[in-house]
């Protein structure tokens, strides 16, 4: 009998009966209108004089990235732009393909095998007509080859006589431990094991963690690149592909075709770096990175300077290779800090904001309706089981675009089902005596609902919020794989590296805000407590 005059509720309420319960919302959507209006922005940016360089989310990446950046740097109007740890090769290419980047270092093989899909990809130049119609060009063959392979510890490799992978096929006991985009690529662990006749069953690792993974002998294989610099570090062995399963994987530059044309001299710059970076070269910047801690952009700079003839930068990058290596303090404290605080505060605001004024309604509306409720918050429910990086890849598709805006759509997404879910259960635990009072009163519906019912469902409203914005908070840390920023940035970059101190130094300041945020709810509801015991004047 109740709950029929509830039906209309929703589109009769005045809109300043949210605004009561969230006063910061118009700055909430003040602030989204401007992330949005910087994303849209990326499309414009066709024409404008700033260079986008990005990278995968691997060492070398990371330090190619910064190579081309600083090449291009003296011979552009403003600063690159750089957007390091993309995540994998679908989500670095989506970004080039949609303009949110300009180039980035590939590989041949990984062209071929993962963006051509066996499409004539034999030399440079038919990759250059396949790539064509995309909007895209290969260029600057930087001068080295990394490619994949398999190690196992050289002690084991003698005991066992390990030489090629067809000597590692006729061991299934020996247990596999790959980098997870390995096994997924088209040429990787399931054209391997096809070709070889693997039976094993590798379990998916980050590529960084698998060198400790196969150091303290949890597994006895890993997949590698051959510039690593920890193959020889960790005493292993590089098994020959005695079938040739693998391709070469020359490095070269992935670009926009526009790009030569929109930045000529910043261009011409960059083909200086033609063969200047050869394999020896590569391991000693990967080598610096992993085993000393020393940042990309030194490593790239200290490279720049040792093959130019100014004895002047040859006597500085002497200098800067005797810098000490970093320690957890520093990395911790670093120039980056209150950047990553900031940038981590908005996505985590901003989403929570626009998932209040999306959940609160819609709970609202579905609250009378016992299976439209159970539909929505079912529908709610199935959002939070979609991984965050599968979520963030179809956003990047679907939207074009990488950085704030999919990482917004996202965290929106997952705080949606705390905040609907307590909204209804708080509208539901209102007792029927003081629903019926309100009637009795000769109340409206948006009147009792806004007088009555929401007062009362403030509290668990809130506990909703309140785990909302805990959700929000570890999981903006995933936004950093599209380059959103925020402390998950020092996380990637830790899991590229192997660095468990830069791990630490972005997981405790998300830790730490994650605590303040529980201590300002813990206030409020304090504070709220404390105003309904205080006596009417």
């Amino acid at each position: 009998m109740l709950r029929r005059p509830w039906q209309p509720a929703l589109l009769l309420l005045p809109i300043q009966s949210i605004l009561k319960l969230l006063p910061l919302l118009p700055l909430l959507l003040a602030l989204f209108g401007t992330v949005l209006g910087s994303q849209a922005a990326h499309a414009a940016h066709a024409a404008d004089d700033t260079l986008r360089v990005g990278s995968k989310r691997f060492t070398e990446s990371y330090i190619l990235a910064e190579l081309l950046a600083q090449t291009a740097a003296p011979h552009t109007a403003s600063a690159p732009v750089l957007r390091q740890g993309l995540g994998n090769t679908a989500i670095v290419y989506e970004a080039l393909r949609s303009g949110a980047i300009d180039l980035y270092a590939e590989y041949t093989g990984t062209i071929a095998q993962e963006i051509l899909k066996g499409q004539p990809a034999d030399t440079r130049e038919a990759m250059n007509a396949s790539l064509a119609p995309l909007g895209l060009g290969v260029a600057i063959p930087l001068g080295f080859n990394d490619g994949y392979a398999l190690a196992v510890r050289a002690a084991d490799a003698d005991k066992l006589g390990l030489r090629t992978l067809s000597d590692l096929a006729k061991h299934p006991e020996l247990k596999l431990g790959l980098s997870n985009e390995f096994i997924g690529r088209a040429d990787g662990w399931k054209g391997l094991a096809k070709r070889y006749g693997f039976k094993q069953v590798p379990s998916g690792l980050d590529h960084g963690l698998a060198y400790d993974a196969v150091a303290a002998r949890q597994i006895d294989v890993i997949d590698i690149y051959t510039t690593d610099a920890k193959i020889d570090h960790l005493g292993l062995r590089v098994l020959e592909d005695d079938k040739k399963y693998f391709p070469r994987y020359d490095a070269v530059v992935l670009y926009k075709l526009d790009l030569p044309t929109r930045l000529p001299q910043a261009w011409a710059a960059l083909k200086t770096l033609e063969g200047k970076v050869d394999e020896h070269a590569m391991i000693a910047m990967n080598a610096r990175a992993e085993l000393q801690s020393v940042p990309f952009d030194v490593i790239a700079r200290d490279f720049l300077a040792s093959t130019s003839k100014d004895a002047k930068a040859q006597t500085q990058t002497k200098t800067q290779a005797q810098e000490p290596r970093r320690g957890f303090v520093a990395k911790l404290f670093g120039p980056d800090l209150w950047k990553l605080a900031r940038q981590h505060l908005l996505l985590v605001a901003l989403s929570v904001g626009i998932a209040i004024l999306i959940g609160v309604p819609i709970a609202i509306l579905v609250f009378p309706h016992v299976r439209l409720r159970a539909v929505v918050l079912g529908l709610a429910s199935l959002m939070q089981t979609v991984p965050s990086l599968a979520l963030l890849a179809v956003l990047i598709s679907m939207l074009g675009a990488i950085g704030a805006l999919p990482a917004l759509i996202a965290l929106t997404l997952y705080s949606l089902l705390p905040i609907m879910r307590n909204t209804v259960t708080g509208l539901t635990e209102v007792p029927s005596g003081l629903r019926m009072a309100g009637t009795a009163l000769g109340m409206t519906p948006p009147q009792s609902l806004q007088l009555v019912l929401l007062p009362l469902a403030l509290p668990t409203l809130l506990a909703g919020v309140r785990t909302a914005t805990a959700i929000a908070i570890g999981t903006a840390t995933i936004a950093a794989f599209i380059g959103a920023g925020g402390f998950g940035e020092r996380i990637v970059t830790g899991l590229a590296l192997n660095d468990r101190e830069l791990l630490m130094a972005g997981a405790l300041p998300a830790a730490a805000l994650a605590l303040i945020s529980e201590g300002v709810f813990e206030l409020i509801e304090f504070l709220m407590r404390r105003s309904r015991r205080a006596p009417l004047s």
